[in-house]
């Protein structure tokens, strides 16, 4: 549990500098590099990792046997972390999953982020309903590509 409140800390700290640089003019949320070309679209892709951040290694191979059982085996889901086109160190990586080609230009993506920062803060976090699945649902559905497997 203090691993994952030592994470929602450290992404709650980078929303408020996003918000910072937005307020202060800056609508990058990452740089932008040359000249963005509508016409060349970007392929958007899931990856997926078993939640093994335990100081537990008992806990995180029970998380993989789990996963293994209910995902690989018989194909119900699991316990899993999804980011899009991010990568995460405090997670076991799975796999990745290519959901599509997007048209939406560099400018594009970061206002489609910096809607989704105002609707989806920290303190509304539900490990059930609302989740980094959801939110990475939400982001492909406003990216214009098909949502994570499995919904």
């Amino acid at each position: 549990m203090e691993g994952f409140r030592l994470r929602m800390a450290s992404l709650v700290r980078r929303l408020f500098k996003r918000e910072k640089r937005e307020r202060e003019g800056d609508e990058r949320l990452w740089p932008e590099k040359g000249e963005e070309t509508r016409e060349r679209m970007q392929e958007v892709v899931a990856h997926v990792y078993d939640v093994t951040n335990s100081p537990s290694e008992k806990t995180n191979n029970t998380v993989s046997r789990i996963n293994c059982i209910c995902k690989d085996c018989v194909g119900l889901g699991g316990i899993f972390h999804s980011a899009i086109q991010g990568q995460n160190q405090f997670y076991t990586y799975r796999q990745s999953i290519v959901l599509g080609e997007t048209h939406c230009s560099q400018s594009e993506v970061n206002k489609i982020l910096r809607e989704l920062i105002r609707a989806w803060t920290g303190d509304s976090y539900d490990p059930l309903s609302k989740n980094c699945n959801h939110f990475c649902d939400a982001f492909c559905e406003k990216l214009g590509v098909r949502k994570l497997p499995g919904k």
